[in-house]
């Protein structure tokens, strides 16, 4: 009785409109060119699995994108920097990107900002 070879597969990742993803524009790769591979965001997830996405730096749209050719950039690796900053040294603000230094401002002016009073009813 001869065993039949076991198929593995790769689940195919599913992303939503709006997702941040890494993307390899597989031709460019395969045949060596530079700049093969960008972040996009996004723009439309279409029912035959395929995708539009923009790119981030260009603003250049990418049609019948597929899934295997993208990795999702979750929000949890773009905010780290805030997350494990150590903020009651003196030297915190020198390890943080400006992004994090502009989040983090206006967190404390947000929090330091006692709510305004409605108007008066007439």
């Amino acid at each position: 009785m001869a065993l039949s070879p076991q198929k593995t597969t790769t689940p195919t990742a599913v992303f939503k409109d709006g997702d941040y993803v890494l993307y390899r524009h597989p031709a460019m790769y395969w045949t060596g060119k530079p700049g093969h591979t960008f972040v996009c965001r996004v723009k439309k997830a279409w029912a035959t699995g395929e995708y539009t996405l923009t790119a981030l730096v260009s603003d250049r749209l990418i049609e019948f994108a597929k899934p295997d050719y993208m990795r999702l950039l979750p929000p949890l690796d773009a905010m780290r920097d805030i997350d494990t900053a150590p903020l009651h040294s003196a030297d915190a603000a020198d390890g943080m990107t400006a992004a994090a230094m502009a989040w983090l401002t206006q967190q404390h002016t947000t929090a330091n900002t006692p709510p305004e009073l409605p108007g008066p009813r007439g």
